[in-house]
């Protein structure tokens, strides 16, 4: 190693632990290029840190963040966007409270009911009743629904927004679910 390259070394490592010793603040140093005679691409040989200020007393030192960048490169652009974002999610999209357009299955031989007391979904969501005989789910707003039944299966299809009490009886009791359709 010439006595050159050995002082460039000792350079960057210096102002390495500099940048180690800065705390929350501290960041990666630029790249400075040596005066020369000609102005061309650094080499990675040539490229020398620039020295860093020392840390205020009584901050803990920290190790900078790995990068897998070489140093010098420069920090990705952030990204833009055109247009004007959507303040409100479409009619069908899920919300955490409300669930979109789904089928939503319920196994009555499965599913403890009376725990389930209120759903929520998006217009043309379908709750899929199983287990139950014909004519005995019943509706209070049937305008809002479109119920069908085959094979022990009722399938209850909400066509549009408001709410609605879904009745099921079982083991001599009626149990309601509340379901809002938006």
């Amino acid at each position: 190693m010439s006595r050159a390259s050995f002082r460039r070394l000792v350079v960057v490592l210096t102002a390495t632990v500099g940048v180690a010793a800065c705390g929350a603040d501290a960041v990666a140093p630029l790249p400075v290029q040596p005066p020369g005679p000609t102005r061309s691409a650094p080499t990675p040989s040539a490229i020398v840190a620039a020295p860093a200020t020392p840390a205020p007393t009584g901050s803990p030192a920290r190790p900078p963040p790995p990068t897998s960048e070489p140093p010098g490169a420069a920090p990705p652009r952030p990204a833009t966007t055109r247009g004007t974002p959507r303040t409100t999610p479409p009619p069908t999209a899920a919300t955490p409270a409300c669930q979109g357009a789904v089928r939503y299955d319920l196994p009555l031989a499965e599913t403890e009911v009376e725990l389930l007391t209120s759903l929520c979904f998006a217009t043309g969501a379908v709750l899929r009743i199983q287990g139950i005989g014909p004519g005995l789910v019943t509706v209070d707003r049937p305008e809002l629904v479109s119920q069908q039944y085959e094979a022990g299966v009722v399938d209850i299809r909400f066509v549009r927004t408001g709410t609605v009490a879904v009745t099921i009886p079982q083991e001599g009791r009626e149990h309601t679910i509340t379901v809002v359709v938006r």
